[in-house]
Parts: structure tokens; C-alpha cells; sequence
């Protein structure tokens, strides 16, 4: 390149960012994942129920004929690219690096949450669908929902929960939840609850990418189990740094390959109240 940026102010500015993304999506844990998909689709397999069914003596074995269905899951190439002048002739200021890798970490967080959350929201027919009916949301909706994910045998770990600021202000009012008599996560002393009815709980602020889906002033949160939804991801976030001449500036940019698809709807609750 015409201007020198040495290599290992490149890579701390890679690593600043992979460990900032770490943190960034709060939802990634909380899915299937594919690593190292090659191409733009990757195919998820979804393996139907056997039936066991009686033996007679010396009778040949009956197969159960258990059916396996691929569900195509599309990936989309993801950047969040910024031009600064951050990066001097020789090498980076600490400080101002950081906030950038902070940044770019933050934007390819989000967006692979939202990939998750549309995944969620495109699934036709969930285990459940619980209507807002004008009121908050309660303990008896988060019970219902568990209700729905039982019925369908749904495993009872690995169960979450996606809610907004809104939501978890409902259920912080809820005594039951709040109260040691009958939680032992003590939710008012940190403001927030973790675990709750066998459901981990993330809460999703107001965002740019989308969010948790709206209608009027009905909000849309989720229950699911964690192999209900795939993440397939051919290119994990990876940063490059390039010096652009005619911009005089350095393009740092972070980028990834990566789609999420509903992989069975018996593993998801559609759950709606209002803001």
C-alpha cells in the first residue's frame, strides 16, 4: 500500500472487534448453529418422530419410516464499513481504535440478532400463538407459553425467551416474579431477570435494525427452544483494513456471511402484549 499501516496494529484492531462482538448479539448462544457453510444456502435437516410399535415372535421388524425434511436457509452478505482517520501514517491511537471496533462489532451484533428475530417471526405455524388482548405481558402468558412448548415435548432446556424494555417493566411489577417466595433469582435487585418458568430471558432495546415486531401498539416477543431456529454462517465476522487514495482515508470495515431459518415451529411461541 502507498501508506504504511503495520500489521500488528491491523490484527489488534481484528481481535478488538471479534472480542467486542463476543458481546454485541445477545442471541447467537441461544440457536443452532453451521459454521463454515460453503455457498449462499445451506440445507437443515429436520428429522421427524418415530413411533415404537409391538414385536411378534419371529415376525420381521416393522420400520417406523421416520420422514427427514431440508429447510433451506438463504445467507446474505453482511459489512459495516466506516472511513476514518483514525489510523495515522504508522499506527493506531488505543482509544479512538477501540470505539471504532466497538462499533463495527455493535452493528454485525445487531443485525445477526435480527436475523434470528425475522427467522422467529416468519415461522407460520408455531406450537402457539398468544394474543396481546390490550394487556400487558404477564406472568399467565409466559405460564401459557411454557404450557404450549410442553404439549409439543419440547425439551424443557435450552427454552428462551425475547422480550423488549416494555415487557420486562411488566413483569418486573409482577410480585410473583419478583418476589424470593417465589423466584429464587431476586429480579428487583438487579433490575432484571435471567431465568424465570424455565425460560432464559434476553430483552431487545428499541433498534434501527427492527426489533421485536409492532402492530400499533402491540409488541410481538418470543418463546422458543434453541433447535428451533438455524444460524448458518459461511463467513464469521472478519475485519480488513484498507487504505483508500482517492478518499485519503482508511476503510476499516467488518464483515460477514450469514442467514437463520425456523427450523421447527412446535419449538416456537409467538407472544404479543401491548406497550
Amino acid at each position: 500500500m502507498s501508506k504504511n499501516l503495520s500489521a500488528a496494529a491491523q490484527q489488534q484492531f481484528d481481535d478488538d472487534v471479534k472480542h467486542a462482538f463476543q458481546t454485541a448479539g445477545s442471541l447467537r448462544s441461544t440457536v443452532t448453529i453451521r459454521n463454515n457453510v460453503v455457498g449462499d444456502i445451506y440445507k437443515f435437516r429436520k428429522m421427524g418422530k418415530g413411533l415404537a410399535n409391538q414385536k411378534a415372535t419371529s415376525a420381521k421388524v416393522t420400520p417406523m419410516d421416520v420422514t427427514h425434511t431440508l429447510i433451506s436457509c438463504t445467507l446474505g452478505n453482511w459489512n459495516a464499513p466506516e472511513y476514518t482517520d483514525i489510523f495515522d501514517a504508522a499506527e493506531v491511537n488505543f482509544d479512538e481504535q477501540t470505539e471504532l471496533a466497538q462499533t463495527v462489532a455493535g452493528a454485525l451484533g445487531r443485525r445477526l440478532d435480527q436475523l434470528i428475530i425475522d427467522a422467529l417471526a416468519a415461522e407460520a405455524s408455531p406450537a402457539g400463538t398468544i394474543a396481546s388482548g390490550s394487556a400487558a405481558l404477564t406472568l399467565a402468558k409466559v405460564v401459557q407459553a411454557s404450557k404450549f412448548l410442553n404439549d409439543k415435548g419440547v425439551p424443557s432446556g435450552d427454552r428462551h425467551f425475547v422480550i423488549t424494555a416494555g415487557g420486562l417493566e411488566d413483569l418486573l411489577g409482577d410480585t410473583t416474579i419478583t418476589s424470593a417466595d417465589y423466584n429464587n433469582v431476586r429480579a428487583l435487585m438487579s433490575g432484571d431477570i435471567n431465568t424465570f418458568m424455565g425460560f432464559q430471558f434476553h430483552m431487545i432495546e428499541t433498534r434501527d435494525e427492527g426489533g421485536l415486531p409492532t402492530s400499533g401498539s402491540d409488541r410481538e416477543g418470543f418463546a422458543y427452544h434453541s433447535s428451533a431456529v438455524g444460524l448458518a454462517i459461511g463467513i464469521d465476522i472478519r475485519t480488513e483494513v484498507n487504505y483508500i487514495a482517492d478518499a485519503t482515508s482508511w476503510l476499516c470495515n467488518g464483515v460477514m456471511k450469514a442467514g437463520a431459518v425456523s427450523r421447527d415451529g412446535d419449538g416456537i411461541v409467538s407472544v404479543s402484549w401491548t406497550e
